[in-house]
C-alpha cells in the first residue's frame, strides 16, 4: 500500500481510502450496532458486497474504472469501487429522474463519454500516461466529444461522486457521522457534536483554494452592491 500524502496520517482505526484521512482513529462503522437494521445493511453491503460489472463492456469497464480512479485520485488501495457501483446504477435503471433536455439518456452519455476519452488516448485511456492531461481537459470543456462536453462532465461526476461518498470509507475519510437513525440528534448548537461524531484534529481549513474563492465571490459581490448568492 501507497503512503499516503505528507501531512496526513495514517487510517488506524476502520478504513479510508488510500488510507488518507484527517480522522485516523475514526471508524463510522463502529455506530453500526446502533442504526435500524435495514439501514445497517445497506451500509454495510456497500463495504461487503461490491457489484458485479453488467452495464459496461470489458473495455468500457477498463476506461470507466481508470476515469474513476483518475478524479478521485484513488492511486493507491483500498480504493472505494466507484466504477462497481456506477456500473449497478446504470445497469438497474436507477438514474436521477431528471436529465438535460438536449442531453441523451444518461447511460448513453456514459458511453459516449467513454469512447471520447479513449479517441482522446489515442487508443486506452486506461493505460494511458496522460490520463490526468485528458480529465482535466475534460473538466474545462475541451473532450472532443458530439454532445455538450460541460453537461456530460456534470452527468459522469454526479454519479461518481454520489456513490463515492456513499460508501463508509468516504466517511471515515471526511469524519461524517452516519445515520442517526434511531438515535436522532441532541447537541443542536454551533459546534456541537453528538457523542459518536468526531471532531476536526486540525484547526487548519484542508481546502484552503475554496475558501479563497469564496471570500473573493464574496468581495466581489460586496463591490458591485449586491448580496453574494449562497452555494
Amino acid at each position: 500500500m501507497a503512503a499516503p500524502p505528507r501531512g496526513l496520517p495514517h487510517q488506524r482505526r476502520g478504513r479510508a481510502p488510500q488510507s488518507r484521512t484527517r480522522y485516523p482513529d475514526y471508524d463510522v462503522l463502529a455506530n453500526a450496532r446502533h442504526w435500524d437494521p435495514v439501514t445497517r445493511e445497506v451500509v454495510l453491503a456497500r463495504v461487503r458486497d461490491v457489484p458485479p460489472v453488467r452495464f459496461f463492456a470489458d473495455d468500457e469497464a477498463k476506461t470507466a474504472r481508470a476515469f474513476c480512479a483518475e478524479v478521485m485520485a484513488q492511486d493507491a488501495e483500498p480504493r472505494v469501487p466507484v466504477m462497481e457501483m456506477v456500473d449497478a446504477k446504470l445497469f438497474e435503471g436507477r438514474l436521477d429522474g431528471f436529465r438535460y433536455a438536449d442531453m441523451p439518456d444518461d447511460r448513453e452519455t456514459w458511453r459516449i463519454v467513454l469512447r471520447g476519452l479513449d479517441a482522446a488516448a489515442g487508443g486506452s485511456f486506461a493505460t494511458s500516461p496522460q490520463r490526468h492531461a485528458i480529465v482535466a481537459a475534460f473538466a474545462k470543456g475541451e473532450l472532443p466529444i458530439d454532445i455538450d462536453v460541460t453537461r456530460a462532465w456534470s452527468v459522469v461526476m454526479r454519479a461518481v461522486l454520489a456513490e463515492y461518498y456513499s460508501h463508509p470509507w468516504a466517511w471515515n475519510e471526511i469524519g461524517f457521522g452516519g445515520p442517526a437513525y434511531p438515535r436522532g440528534y441532541k447537541n443542536l448548537r454551533v459546534d456541537g457534536r453528538e457523542p459518536w461524531e468526531v471532531a476536526d484534529p486540525d484547526a487548519d481549513d484542508p481546502v484552503p483554494f475554496a475558501t479563497r474563492v469564496e471570500d473573493e465571490h464574496v468581495n466581489h459581490a460586496n463591490l458591485v452592491g449586491r448580496t453574494p448568492s449562497t452555494r
